[in-house]
């Protein structure tokens, strides 16, 4: 019997709807898309729940009138904005020895009750990244090993409930409920990485509209995640500013000329901001500048963040680039000599059956990974927004919590149905001198950009 999934990736440009089925053999294949600007949200957040519904209910109408299908159950993206990450851990002793499904839900659960959660915050992840049997670390998989305590350390994401309850409102007045909550940086990495960069660690960053999420694949799950609230946006508010022209020209000229490395002085004619018919003209090399100094600053900021987190070391396969802004020509150069020289690539979303062209993009990376989280490619043994635990095909529903030793319950087993080349010397200059920039709006980040383009004129 077949599944059907709705994913809609909520972003700070445009909202995606995709629906897609799922056959008994695993096989996923998408049967519509919809796509539609964003309104009411910002830098992630939604600001106007009315509006915000709008749009979600225009992507999915869309989505549904291609796929000429129904369905209510949805699982959405949540923007990095909303979250915060801990680590925990739970030890749980096995009498029998035997470490089942219902063992290893009892040490994630223990996990869980034991990490130090703020009030005002929800879990929406809890993922495993280390196993313990016995004395044994670093156990893969524990299912079916024999032993007398089982210990997993734990990945959890968390996010405010009040900006829980606001998505869940916008997505309600669109006409669906929400089956479950993604961070949306998670669901771009399960549509972007390979097996052999999730075995070797790696940093996903997915470089939007409005915001850039970066996260850290090592061990077997997440480690590590992040926002910074600059975007594709942000370039057409630059281009717009240095060439004193609209906002509608500054976003054709980033679409039809945006590069990091053109060199070439062509001119082209632009309308003036304020100046009804009034024109000038401005080089391509002018162009390409403006977007470089915003580029190269971004990336700064997101390698510092990589390397103050503490994981850096641990991500032999380097960093994957996603997302609208990485279809810049030269950017993978670019961020090469900004990351130390580590690994880059940029990445597309996994070929899916029925995938779009328009879907074949890396702006539609979180989509695309919100309908692959929903037919099972998710961390083994992770614990979603609705507190199951999900292991391939299975979840186990969350148990009552008893003040005894043995702190939860063990639940039957439940079925899932929804389911440019830079002198790297000089790069490394630049990044030291960034050690004290945090993120956009923290002091200086705006002014100092601003004088490094005046110098441009």
């Amino acid at each position: 019997m077949s599944t059907t999934i709705l994913g809609i990736d909520i972003g700070s440009t445009k909202i995606c709807a995709i629906i897609a089925q799922k056959n008994d053999d695993g096989e996923i294949k998408i049967l519509g898309a919809g796509i539609s600007k964003s309104q009411g949200l910002k830098k992630g957040i939604i600001t106007n729940i009315d509006l915000a519904s709008k749009s979600i209910r225009s992507a999915l109408n869309d989505a549904k009138r291609v796929a000429g299908t129904q369905y209510q159950k949805v699982i959405v993206s949540i923007s990095g904005a909303y979250t915060k990450s801990v680590d925990s851990s739970g030890i749980v002793n096995i009498p029998n020895r035997d470490i089942g499904i219902k063992e290893i839900n009892r040490a994630m659960q223990m996990a869980d009750h034991n990490a130090n959660i703020p009030n005002e915050y929800e879990k929406l992840h809890v993922l495993p990244y280390n196993f313990k049997v016995d004395d044994q670390e670093y156990i893969e998989d524990p299912l079916g090993m024999n032993g007398a305590r089982l210990e997993v350390q734990v990945h959890i994401i968390t996010a405010q409930k009040s900006s829980l309850s606001n998505l869940k409102k916008a997505v309600k007045l669109a006409g669906v409920e929400i089956d479950n909550i993604v961070l949306g940086g998670y669901a771009s990495a399960i549509s972007v990485l390979n097996h052999d960069e999730r075995e070797l660690g790696v940093s996903v960053v997915d470089m939007g509209g409005a915001t850039c999420d970066i996260m850290i694949h090592a061990g077997n799950s997440m480690r590590f995640n992040d926002y910074l609230g600059v975007g594709s946006l942000n370039i057409t508010n630059d281009l717009s500013t240095a060439l004193h022209t609209p906002l509608s020209a500054a976003e054709e000229i980033k679409i039809n000329y945006g590069s990091l490395k053109n060199n070439s002085n062509d001119l082209i004619e632009l309308p003036i901001i304020g100046d009804d018919g009034a024109t000038h003209e401005v080089s391509l090399n002018i162009v390409s500048n403006v977007i470089y100094v915003r580029v190269e600053e971004t990336l700064m900021i997101l390698a510092k963040t990589l390397e103050d987190s503490g994981f850096k070391e641990q991500i032999g396969a380097g960093v994957v680039l996603t997302g609208g802004m990485t279809k810049l020509e030269g950017i993978r150069e670019l961020a090469s000599a900004i990351f130390d020289n580590m690994p880059i690539r940029v990445a597309k979303p996994k070929e899916i059956d029925g995938l779009f062209e328009t879907l074949r993009d890396p702006s539609y990376a979180t989509a695309i990974g919100l309908i692959l989280y929903g037919g099972g490619h998710f961390t083994p043994y992770e614990i979603d927004s609705n507190k199951k635990l999900r292991y391939k095909e299975e979840t186990i529903e969350p148990s009552r919590h008893h003040q005894q030793e043995t702190l939860f319950d063990e639940n039957e087993m439940g079925e899932e149905k929804d389911v440019a080349t830079l002198p790297a010397d000089n790069a490394k200059e630049k990044l030291k001198d960034l050690a004290n920039i945090q993120e956009e709006h923290s002091e200086g980040f705006g002014s100092k950009l601003w004088n490094r383009l005046t110098q441009l004129f």
